[in-house]
C-alpha cells in the first residue's frame, strides 16, 4: 500500500475529527477500521459500527466496515444511532469495541470517529488513540482471512430500557418543546416522549445533514434561541435541546430562560441522592460550587474532577460513582454503564415537575446561589507562563493543579486551563456576588493580557 495522506492533527484528545473530505475521508476511514482491529489484538473482534446523519457518514461507514473486514474483524452494523445508543449497544451486548461515525455538534463539513473498546470504555489519546493513529499513518497490515458484516438493530431495546427506567405515572399535563436540530436524536423522540398527558412540540425533527434550522450545538446561545422562542410561543412548561450526536442535553424553563448545565446537575443531584447517603457524585472543576454544597447537604460525597468525558467515565468506574456531570451538558449514570444517558436526565426532570406540581423555574431557583462567568477564552502561545503568573498573583488562595490552575478564596474562585487542541486558555470565575465575579474577571483578564 502506498503511503497514505493521514494528518496527525485529526487525532484529537478524545476522538478523530476533521473537515470532509480534505482531512477525514474514505481512505482515512478504511485505515482506521484496519488499525482498530490490530489495536484490539483479538482474533475476529466484533466491532460495532454506527453513524449519525451527516451527509458524509454513509460513505465513511462503508469504508470503516471494509477496513474492519479486510483485517479479519466482524463489523456489527447498527445503522443510524445517537452516541449513547452506540455506547449502549457495545456495552449491553458485550462487543469487543466500536467506531461511531460522527462529528457531534460541529458544522456539516466536519465528520469523525468516536472509538471505544469493550464495555464502551473510550479510547482517548492516552489510552490507545495515539497507537491507532500511528498504525493508520504507517499503513502496513498483516494479511488475514477476511471478516464479515452482521446487522444488529438495538434501538428498540435501548428505548424500551430507557422508558422502563423512567416509568413514572405522567399525571400532569405538560407542554414540552423538543429541538433535535435535524440531527440523529430526532428519530427517537416520538418513541421516547409518548406519555398521553404530554403535548410534544418537536422542532426540526426531519433528519437533514445540512442542519438547515441551525447548527446542532445548543451550548451556543444563537442555536438555542429558536427553542427559547418556541417555548414562549407555545406557552410550554419546558424546552429540551439535544446536540448533533445526542450525547448532550440542555434545558429551557417555562420563561424561556436557559438553565446552565451545572445548575441542572445540582438539581438532579438533589433528586437522586434522596435516601442514598454516602454516595459519590462527580462534577468537573469548572462547575458551580452549588453542586458541592448540594451533595454535602444531602450527605453525599462530592468528587471534583478533570474536564473531558473520557476522563470522567474512567474516574466514575474506578471510584464507583453514582452520577457525574460536566458543564458542557454531559450527564453520566452508573446504571447506564457510566456513560451519557440524556433521556434519563429528561425523565428525572419531568418526573419532579409532575410530582411537585411546580414550574421548572421554581424548582431551579434554590440552586441559583452563585454568579458564574462561563468560559472565557484567550488566544495565547505560552500558556504555562500565564498560569504560573496567576499562581504568583493569587498566593493567598487554596491552589489546585488538578486541571490547569484552580484557586479558591472564601468568596470566589477561578480556574484557568489549557485547551488540548489549540493555543487557547479558558478562564472561569465564580463568586458569591455578581459584583465580585465581574471585578475578578476584569482583574484576571488584565493580568493575562499584560503577560501575553
Amino acid at each position: 500500500m502506498s503511503k497514505n495522506p493521514i494528518s496527525p492533527a485529526i487525532f484529537k484528545t478524545y476522538d478523530v475529527r476533521g473537515i470532509y473530505p480534505e482531512e477525514v475521508n474514505e481512505k482515512v476511514a478504511y485505515l482506521i477500521g484496519r488499525s482498530f482491529v490490530v489495536f484490539l489484538g483479538k482474533k475476529s473482534p466484533r466491532i460495532v459500527v454506527a453513524r449519525d446523519n451527516r451527509l458524509s457518514s454513509p460513505a465513511l461507514f462503508k469504508s470503516v466496515v471494509k477496513g474492519i473486514i479486510d483485517q479479519g474483524g466482524i463489523a456489527v452494523d447498527t445503522g443510524l444511532a445517537t452516541t449513547p445508543l452506540f455506547y449502549w449497544t457495545v456495552a449491553k451486548y458485550k462487543y469487543d469495541g466500536g467506531i461511531g461515525i460522527t462529528a457531534s455538534h460541529n458544522p456539516p463539513v466536519f465528520n469523525g470517529f468516536k472509538i471505544v473498546r469493550e464495555g464502551a470504555d473510550p479510547v482517548s489519546g492516552e489510552s490507545g488513540l495515539k497507537q491507532i493513529r500511528d498504525l493508520a499513518i504507517e499503513g502496513k497490515f498483516e494479511v488475514r482471512p477476511k471478516g464479515k458484516v452482521i446487522k444488529k438493530s438495538s434501538m428498540d431495546s435501548y428505548i424500551r430500557e430507557a422508558v422502563k427506567n423512567s416509568s413514572f405515572k405522567a399525571s400532569r399535563r405538560l407542554r414540552i418543546v423538543i429541538d433535535t436540530a435535524n440531527a440523529v436524536s430526532g428519530m427517537m423522540i416520538p418513541m421516547v416522549f409518548k406519555k398521553p398527558a404530554w403535548k410534544i412540540f418537536h422542532l426540526l425533527k426531519k433528519l437533514d445533514g445540512h442542519f438547515p434550522g441551525h447548527l446542532p450545538d445548543p451550548l451556543l446561545k444563537e442555536n438555542i434561541k429558536f427553542l427559547q422562542d418556541k417555548v414562549i410561543e407555545n406557552k410550554a412548561d419546558i424546552g429540551i435541546a439535544f446536540d448533533g450526536d445526542g450525547d448532550r442535553i440542555f434545558f429551557v424553563d417555562e420563561k424561556g430562560e436557559i438553565i446552565p448545565a451545572d445548575i441542572l446537575a445540582a438539581f438532579i443531584d438533589s433528586i437522586i441522592l434522596r435516601g442514598k447517603p454516602g454516595e459519590k457524585i462527580l462534577y468537573d472543576l469548572r462547575s458551580s460550587n452549588i453542586i458541592r454544597d448540594t451533595v454535602k447537604q444531602l450527605h453525599g460525597k462530592p468528587v471534583m474532577w478533570k474536564c473531558g468525558h473520557a476522563l470522567i467515565k474512567i474516574k466514575m468506574k474506578e471510584d464507583d460513582i453514582l452520577f457525574g456531570s460536566e458543564v458542557s451538558g454531559h450527564y453520566f449514570f452508573k446504571d447506564s454503564y457510566y456513560f451519557e444517558a440524556p433521556f434519563s436526565v429528561a425523565f428525572t426532570v419531568l418526573e419532579e415537575m409532575t410530582e411537585t406540581g411546580k414550574n421548572l423555574s421554581e424548582l431551579i431557583k434554590p440552586f441559583k446561589k452563585y454568579f458564574h462567568s462561563g468560559e472565557i477564552n484567550f488566544k495565547v502561545q505560552d500558556k504555562d507562563k500565564i498560569m504560573n503568573q496567576l499562581v504568583n498573583e493569587y498566593q493567598g488562595g487554596r491552589l489546585s493543579r488538578l486541571d490547569g490552575v484552580k484557586i479558591d478564596f472564601p468568596d470566589w474562585w477561578f480556574n484557568v486551563r489549557s485547551s488540548n487542541t489549540e493555543p487557547v486558555l479558558r478562564l472561569v470565575v465564580e463568586a458569591k456576588t455578581k459584583a465580585v465575579m465581574e471585578e475578578m474577571v476584569k482583574e484576571i483578564t488584565e493580568i493575562i493580557n499584560q503577560t501575553i
